[in-house]
This record gives structure tokens, sequence and C-alpha cells, in this order.
């Protein structure tokens, strides 16, 4: 097989089993939006009608009245506090992240505070906001929610996200009405999410989403969502969103990728997996079936279980020579502690499930040896 241009670069070759993870580079980005991309970055545009006019197009996709492009959604997160507390007035524009004598708390609940390989916090600081945590990690009720806005509020955050707790929290729609009751701008941070509707449906003044993950764009994000709360996150672009910028060619690309998901989708159906499922139970040691992603989304996973008084090693040990070894081959490793790891078939390509299968095969022979 020919080297792929990081192999040329004397890198390692990867198998990406694990799904759009930054770690690994998100996605791969179509060629004909790369085509797209290219055309864009070889040419000159007036940057602020470019903005708008992206934001329109991203608009016919998510139903809301106007959208923001971002270089990434954890600078969306940042870009929406700063609205919410700056409401995109200049002068305080200008002092963000310094939001002394500003309403700047930003309510959200503990099972959301979440590391994603960066915690939420972070990004929520670095737009000026200070988090105010709601309930305990594994049960939140509504009257917490409520008592926690003063007038020191600026934002509702609600995640939606698979690293979050997935139990015991308030649902969107309570988050909704318990935000337009105090007049207070709802984020919703849907980054990984593919759904661009639902969450301005229900009620999100701002919404954010990565573009790189949900929908094969290159480094990209955007927010989507009410006029005037989006007139208040491009006055950022002056501020803080200066350091957070997104190139010409990105924003372009950001939205062939949109209308190249619209047309093809990306979901890989429970029944493809089978094959690949059955091949590994075939493996002295090793189990296989389908799972559902946790968050409930309409992804389908190969959840792959090791039992180490056959294979001769635990599930740590599998996962980690898949990842050492001449290809590094990640999968999704949250529950090794159960004796188990998983594969996405959203970010293998074609004929990198059968070396996957020859790899496991390889692993159980050495150990068995």
């Amino acid at each position: 097989m020919t080297a792929n241009i990081y192999q040329q670069l004397g890198l390692k070759r990867v198998i990406n089993a694990c799904g759009k993870m930054t770690i690994l580079g998100v996605s791969c980005v179509a060629p004909e939006v790369m085509q797209a991309t290219a055309r864009a970055a070889g040419a000159f545009v007036e940057i602020e009608p470019l903005v708008d006019r992206c934001g329109e197009l991203v608009s016919r996709y998510t139903g809301a009245e106007d959208s923001y492009v971002t270089s990434c959604a954890s600078a969306g997160i940042a870009i929406s506090v700063a609205a919410a507390i700056t409401c995109g007035e200049e002068s305080r524009v200008a002092m963000m992240p310094d939001s002394t004598g500003m309403a700047n708390e930003v309510v959200m609940l503990r099972g959301h505070n979440v590391d994603y390989g960066a915690p939420v916090s972070s990004a929520i600081r670095l737009g000026g906001g200070r988090v105010v945590e709601v309930g305990a990690s594994n049960l939140a009720v509504r009257w917490q929610l409520e008592s926690a806005i003063s007038e020191k509020t600026a934002a509702l955050l609600y995640v939606k996200s698979h690293h979050c707790v997935q139990k015991g929290m308030l649902s969107i729609e309570v988050f909704a009405e318990v935000a337009q009751r105090h007049n207070l701008p709802l984020i919703v941070d849907a980054a990984a999410e593919e759904d661009l509707q639902l969450w301005v449906g229900k009620g999100a003044d701002m919404v954010i989403y990565s573009g790189a993950k949900a929908f094969n764009a290159p480094t990209s994000g955007f927010i989507t969502g009410r006029k005037s709360w989006i007139t208040a996150c491009k006055a950022q672009h002056h501020g803080i969103a200066r350091a957070m910028k997104i190139g010409k060619e990105n924003m372009v690309g950001l939205i062939y990728a949109l209308e190249n998901y619209h047309q093809l989708g990306q979901g890989v159906s429970s029944a493809l997996l089978l094959p690949t499922a059955e091949a590994i139970s075939a493996i002295p040691g090793f189990s296989a079936d389908i799972e559902q992603d946790e968050a409930g989304r309409a992804i389908w996973r190969i959840r792959v279980r090791v039992d180490s008084r056959i294979v001769g090693i635990d599930a740590h040990e599998v996962e980690a020579q898949l990842r050492n070894g001449e290809i590094a081959i990640y999968s999704r490793r949250y529950n090794l502690h159960l004796g188990e790891f998983s594969l996405d078939p959203r970010t293998v390509a074609e004929g990198e499930m059968a070396l996957i299968v020859a790899r496991l095969k390889e692993i159980a022979s050495h150990a068995a040896d």
C-alpha cells in the first residue's frame, strides 16, 4: 500500500477506530471539499461579507435566524459566553476576558462540566465566564437550577455529549423554560451532534457545533441561533475571537462539507458491522457484538470483550498492543476497566477492519505462546 502523507513525513500509519477525535486529526475530509478549500485559499475576498454569507448558508441547514463560523467548537463556547456577558457592546467586548463588574456567571449542571481533552470550564473562562455548577454529579432537580440564578447570571449552558453523565440530569426543555422565565440566553454545546435543527427547535439561543467532528469539514465550527445573539457573537471578532479566527478557505470548506453531508449522510448501519463482529468472536478469548452510542445518537459500534483467562492478557494490554504496533490502531477505550473496548466504523477506511481483525488474531496468538 502506498504510504500516506504522514508516513512520508516519518510518522506512523494510523487506523482510527476510535471515532472523530481531536488527538487523531478529527476526520477525513472528502476530496471535493478539499478542492473547494484549495480554490478558496487561492483567491482574495472581503472577510466580513464572507462571514455574513457563510452564516446565511449555514442557517439554511439549521433553520436558525443566523449563524457565525468559528475556528472550532471550543472557540464557539468562549465566543458564545463572551456574547452573553457583553451583549455585543463594544466597550465590554474590548475588555474580555476580564468581565469584572459584569454579570458573568454561567450556570450549568455539574454532570455536564466535563473534560473533552480540555475542560469545558476553560472555554467558559476564556469567554470571561465564571462557572456555577448545579446539582450533584449524578442527579439534579429544577429547584437547584432556579436557585442558582441571580443578578450575576449571564447565561445557562447545556452540554450534549457522550462525555456527560447520561442519567439524573435535567432536560433541555427544563433549561429552555428556566432561561425564558429569567430572560437569559440558553447556550447549547452540541459539538459532535449531527442533528442541525433539534436544539434550536427546543429553544436554544446559541447552539455550538464542530464542523470537523460532525460533518467531516476542515478544522472549523459554528454557532447558530437567534440573530441578536449571533450579532453579539460576531462582535467578539474585535475582541477574544480575533485569537480564534478561522481562515477564508476553511469557511468555504465548511459550507461544502455541510452540503456534502446533507446529500450523502454519514451513517453506518449495524447490519454492516455483523461480519466483522463475527470474525472477532471467532478468535479464542474474544467476543464481539453491536452497541449503540452511549449518548443515544444513531451511531453503531462493535464492542469487543476480552476474556483474559483465555487470551492470557487483559483488555488494557490488548488495547495497548493495538495502539503501539507497527500500525497504530486506536479503539474507544472508555470501558477497559470492564474488560472491553469498542471499534467505531465511521472513521475506518475500506479494508482497515480486516487489518484490525488480523492484528487481534496476531495478539491472541502471541499471548498464547
